[in-house]
Parts: C-alpha cells; sequence; structure tokens
C-alpha cells in the first residue's frame, strides 16, 4: 500500500435537477480522523452517508468538508402572511380615530416586514432524495480526489523519511566506530584517572576502585544503545516499504530513536561520540516532525 500525507485539499461541483452544489474540502493533519461538516439548513438527512464515505477512504486526519447548495429555475411564490395581515389592519383600525392621517396604501401596508413571504416553488420528495443521493455521491468523489493527493504527498514524504532514516543508520555506523568508546581506550582512560586519584590520596581501597572502575566502563559502553538504534532503523525501514496508515508505529519508533539517542549522549565520555549523539538527537528530530504528516 502507498503512503499517505495528512494535508491535502479537494473541490466537487454537481448539478441535480434544480440543484446545484459545491464541495471544497480540506484535510490537515490530526491524531484520528475528525470529520467537521459545513452544511446548509434542511440537508441534514446527508450527514450520516457522508460521515461512511470519509471513514470508508481515510483514515486519519481533520477534515474540514464545506457544503454549498443552490436551487435554480424554481419560480418564486409570494404569499399573503394572514395572521400578520390581519393584525396589521387591527392596528390601523384602533388608530384611525386617534391620529389624524392619510388612509394606508396597499404597497405601505404591502412593505410591511412579515407581511409577505417571497418562497421558492415548493419541491417534490423524489426530486430532494434524487438530489442528496448526488450531493454524497459527489462528496465520495471530492474524498477520492482528496486521498489522491494525499498519496501524491505520501510518496514524497516517504522519501524524505527515508533520507533521515538513511543518516540516522549512518550516524550509527560512525558511532560504532569511534576510537574512544573501545574497550582500549575505556581501559586506558580509567587507569589514566585512578592514577591521578591514587597519586592524591593514599586511602583509596583498590579492591573498592577495581569495581567502581567496572561499573564506570560498563555505564559507558553503549553497545546497546547502538543495536537497539539499528533495530528501530529496521522497522521504520520495513513500515515505509509496507505502506498504509504506519503514522503511529513510526511515531513511536521516533520516540524510541530519541531515548536512544538521548542515552548515548549521557553515556558518552568521548568528545567525537557526543558530537555524533548530538546530530543524532537533531537528525531523530527531523524524521519525527516528518512524521507528524504521514496517515
Amino acid at each position: 500500500m502507498a503512503l499517505s500525507s495528512m494535508t491535502g485539499f479537494a473541490r466537487r461541483h454537481g448539478a441535480s435537477g434544480g440543484y446545484a452544489w459545491s464541495w471544497e474540502i480540506k484535510s490537515v493533519n490530526g491524531k484520528g480522523l475528525d470529520l467537521r461538516l459545513r452544511i446548509p439548513p434542511g440537508w441534514d438527512a446527508i450527514e450520516v452517508p457522508v460521515r461512511n464515505k470519509a471513514a470508508e477512504t481515510l483514515a486519519r486526519g481533520n477534515i474540514y468538508a464545506n457544503l454549498s447548495v443552490t436551487r435554480e429555475g424554481a419560480a418564486p411564490v409570494v404569499r399573503i402572511n394572514e395572521p400578520v395581515l390581519a393584525a396589521v389592519l387591527a392596528a390601523m383600525k384602533g388608530l384611525a380615530g386617534r391620529i389624524e392621517a392619510q388612509p394606508p396604501r396597499l404597497d405601505g401596508v404591502l412593505g410591511l416586514r412579515g407581511v409577505i413571504d417571497v418562497v421558492d416553488e415548493e419541491e417534490s420528495e423524489e426530486a430532494r432524495r434524487a438530489a442528496e443521493a448526488a450531493i454524497v455521491t459527489s462528496f465520495a468523489a471530492a474524498v477520492g480526489e482528496l486521498s489522491e493527493m494525499r498519496r501524491h504527498e505520501g510518496k514524497a514524504l516517504g522519501e524524505l523519511l527515508a533520507a533521515r532514516l538513511a543518516e540516522i543508520d549512518d550516524l550509527s555506523q560512525r558511532a560504532e566506530a569511534v576510537p574512544g568508546r573501545q574497550p582500549e581506550a575505556i581501559k586506558k582512560r580509567l587507569k589514566e584517572q585512578i592514577a591521578l586519584l591514587l597519586d592524591q590520596a593514599n586511602r583509596f581501597d583498590p579492591d573498592r576502585l577495581h569495581q567502581e572502575a567496572l561499573l564506570l566502563a560498563a555505564k559507558a559502553d553503549v553497545r546497546e544503545e547502538l543495536d537497539r538504534l539499528a533495530a528501530h532503523v529496521a522497522q521504520a525501514r520495513k513500515l515505509l516499504a509496507d505502506g498504509g496508515a504506519v503514522g503511529r508505529r513510526l511515531d513511536f519508533l521516533a520516540q524510541e530513536l530519541n531515548r536512544e539517542s538521548n542515552t548515548l549522549c549521557a553515556k558518552s565520555n568521548d568528545v567525537e561520540l557526543t558530537n555524533i549523539g548530538l546530530a543524532l538527537k537533531t537528525t531523530v528530530e527531523q524524521f519525527r516532525e516528518q512524521v507528524q504528516n504521514l496517515e
């Protein structure tokens, strides 16, 4: 399966009967799948099927979908709001003997708010259901375009992540070859430090010093960290090759890579190894940031 990014955009237009509509869909990063719909009043019937269509195609991301609908070719119908008109006429009749004024004109009465309603011609139930089905189908097509765009970006993102993993692998191999982490070099440094302490005081227990030297040598060994880094890199490469919605698992591996690079820096007693560890931390952070965009 191909990798997919979580960012993308799609637009779709359509028409059915007297209705015309347009979908605009935008996708950004998210921990799960969160579809946020904006639909005109009166179109609530499409919400459930639209959400189902999104879940069939997308696995993660915050999806913002906006629907605009217009009705074309429907003749306007003028209706008199009889209760409002009756209330207006009753009010005018009550004021007729109290104030001096010209009799109200018809256009003035009809111009009062609420007396006249202009509405669209009533639609048939069949036309409405057909428009709803067509709008849902149009949404599915828009989500397909969005998914295709996300896959295109996912391919480029996969190449970037593979490059970061290659850098991490290269830095790990450089750490492996650092002369300062070889047992002989560690032993020599410890021997020099112990000799310096013994020169300054004669109250050290040689056996205790030997034990402490062994502990220091064990702490300075980064063999475990390098092995785990290699294992995590191999697993991340496998996930990239498998494709699909692997963003969460790669994010977990990024955390593990960061933990190992931190430990390597903490245990390092060599300048060159420390510099490699810092470079590892930087590269792992770049890997983690790019993984956040992956589905």
